[in-house]
């Protein structure tokens, strides 16, 4: 069904950034480094470098903007698509600020290559394939949501991305199965 074809139906599309919350922090782990890595490991203190690869550029939310995004969307009358994300856009530069770590050049192939590697030896679950889509993200335009909704995120790109982090620290989690808490190695 396409929306011009039945305008009397209502039709509203959203995109958004990668989303965060410190709940999540445990399932985004085991979904991306491996279940083998313990969450306390990757605190930002223990990640003296970030490498600086080209193209490394992404936009991020907190769930609870998208969420309340999501509700106007719902109680207003727009149609159509709407991007969310905060601001600013996630790079390398972002990514050693807030980790408190320094840049390092790493050439993509090299990076890919390792983590191919990693991924054929079943050590991450992340494969290289993913790795090439996120250092080709586009970046959205979100003017459209912020004239039309008239939303606004109430956190910074900065302040969302640190929800991952605390996650690991504070060991976050939630009663659903994915989002439970759960100890190295298991499921």
């Amino acid at each position: 069904m396409r929306a011009r074809e039945n305008s009397d139906i209502r039709v509203v599309r959203i995109r958004t950034g990668f989303l965060f919350q410190e709940p999540a922090a445990g399932e985004q782990r085991r979904i991306f480094v491996g279940r083998f890595v313990p969450g306390p490991l990757l605190r930002p203190d223990l990640l003296p470098r970030v490498p600086d690869l080209q193209g490394l550029r992404f936009q991020v939310l907190h769930t609870d903007g998208a969420a309340q995004a999501y509700l106007v969307a719902v109680r207003g009358d727009v149609r159509g698509a709407f991007n969310l994300a905060a601001q600013p856009v996630i790079d390398a530069n972002t990514l050693g600020t807030q980790l408190g770590a320094r840049m390092v050049k790493v050439p993509r192939n090299l990076m890919r290559t390792a983590l191919s590697a990693a991924w054929q030896a079943h050590a991450v679950p992340a494969s290289p394939y993913l790795f090439d889509a996120v250092l080709r993200l586009p970046t959205m335009d979100c003017e459209r949501t912020r004239n039309l909704l008239g939303w606004h995120p109430r956190r910074t790109a900065e302040e969302a991305l640190d929800a991952f982090p605390k996650g690991m620290r504070h060991g976050s989690g939630e009663k659903t199965r994915p989002l439970a808490r759960h100890r190295v190695g298991q499921r």
